[in-house]
């Protein structure tokens, strides 16, 4: 087969990812339509030793999407496929964007039953590098997962879901793209729902020593700690039913809030921080007094959800929920003794345990602790120093961003590593869908 017979294939260009930390030289890349047309490049791929790796919206901070062979963007199959009325499951083109998902589920009164604060990414690309947003009794979007459909190394077309080769449904809800191409996801979703969120500027230690109730007596709890402050700004969301009384956020107080604090003001003081190290620390303190005091009502989509265009590099680990307080602390003490400037919030949220293989909650209830760094600034030595304390509470990292684990340490915390890689094994034995970050974490 020659490329002239294939709809889409174009000789490469150089890709980057969002945060421009990683970047691609493929060979060739394309934009498919059907199914059809990625079969037949997969059978090109395997035909003349190319690899083939799929990218979404590039919001991985990790390579995992990169490729040297061909690149396929999914951004031509999206949409809704197929809606199930009796069930609340929706069937989409895994190329559709989350920031899509209103449109297509509100008219059916359908919604996600969780969200993360970035709607960027695709449905596939979200899912497979184990997206999550927060809230104890909820697990991470891949959970929400009950079905796929994957072009795998062969050429095949398989289905994937609670009939039709169900073992592997485990794996391949979060497979890393590693298992094949990903083409159609089918979502459980649940009813619409409004969400009332309260935003308050609180104690470090207020709210670290009180944080298993926190996170556990609402719905939706997160905190962001300002480094070299004693101040936290806390997010918590409670759900109200459909028809309960919207209190949207003014349109000035959304621009104020969101666009010129969290985005233009913030993208102002990263620079004048890296410039002038030292003005971080005054510049964290205060933005705890000014940042996230607010009360509102809205359509849960509008309000899981942050504009952030601030571009940065983060790390987020996943250890077990108790230790959440210690292990911040501990992140808190050695940001004081190496002297760092660190001028991005850190993150703190949880999830639900799930049984999927590679999640970071499979197994125990999880949480979550995301560093960050400007993008322009050097993470490493930052993100190297939080790794080694998030190895002694047995961290996992999100797949999707920045980590420095491989094959050997990341088989030791998951009990069903071994089982994700014989799936592995059985739909890609010839590793047409690996790259370099595949190899490091999954091995040869």
């Amino acid at each position: 087969m020659s490329i002239t017979t294939l709809p889409g294939l174009t000789p490469g260009t150089t890709w980057h990812n969002w945060s421009l930390s990683q970047e691609a030289h493929p060979v060739y890349t394309a934009r498919p339509t059907s199914v059809d047309e990625i079969v037949a490049i997969v059978r090109f791929a395997r035909e003349n030793s190319l690899t083939v790796k799929t990218v979404g919206a590039g919001h991985s901070f990790t390579a995992i999407a990169a490729g040297d062979g061909i690149m396929l963007d999914l951004g031509g199959l999206e949409g809704l496929r197929a809606h199930d009325p009796a069930t609340g499951r929706v069937s989409l083109g895994a190329g559709t964007n989350l920031h899509q998902l209103p449109a297509i589920l509100r008219p059916l009164g359908l919604a996600l039953a969780n969200m993360g604060d970035i709607d960027r990414q695709t449905i596939a690309g979200a899912t497979s590098t184990g997206t999550h947003g927060t809230g104890h009794a909820f697990g991470g979007l891949a959970t929400q997962v009950v079905g796929v459909t994957l072009v795998t190394a062969d050429g095949s077309v398989m289905r994937i879901d609670e009939t039709t080769n169900s073992e592997l449904l485990p794996a391949a809800r979060l497979g890393l793209g590693a298992l094949g191409i990903l083409v159609e996801l089918t979502i459980q979703c649940v009813p619409v729902f409004m969400m009332h969120a309260v935003e308050r500027p609180e104690g470090f230690d207020e709210v670290l020593d009180d944080f298993e109730a926190r996170a556990t007596s609402v719905d939706h709890f997160e905190l962001y700690w300002f480094p070299h402050s004693d101040g936290v700004a806390t997010k918590t969301n409670t759900r109200l039913p459909a028809d309960a009384e919207p209190h949207p956020v003014s349109a000035f107080g959304e621009w104020w809030e969101d666009r010129f604090i969290s985005n233009h003001v913030l993208s102002l003081l990263c620079n004048v921080g890296r410039a002038v190290p030292a003005l971080t620390p005054p510049i964290n303190r205060l933005a705890t007094k000014v940042y996230g005091n607010r009360t509102f009502t809205d359509d849960s989509h509008d309000v899981f959800v942050s504009p952030r265009n601030v571009r940065f590099r983060e790390m987020e680990y996943s250890i077990p929920r108790a230790a959440v307080p210690e292990a911040v602390r501990a992140v808190r003490k050695m940001i004081d003794d190496k002297g760092f400037r660190i001028s991005f919030p850190v993150e703190v949220r949880v999830a639900q345990a799930d049984t999927n293989w590679l999640s970071t909650a499979e197994g125990r209830d999880a949480g979550y602790i995301a560093v960050h760094r400007y993008y322009k600034e050097d993470y490493e030595p930052y993100f190297r120093a939080v790794e080694d304390i998030m190895l002694g509470f047995d961290g996992r990292p999100h797949w999707g961003k920045l980590h420095y684990r491989d094959a050997a340490s990341l088989a030791a915390t998951y009990s069903h590593y071994g089982d994700f890689v014989a799936a592995r094994d059985r739909l890609d034995p010839t590793r047409l869908f690996t790259n370099p970050y595949l190899d490091r974490v999954l091995g040869k």
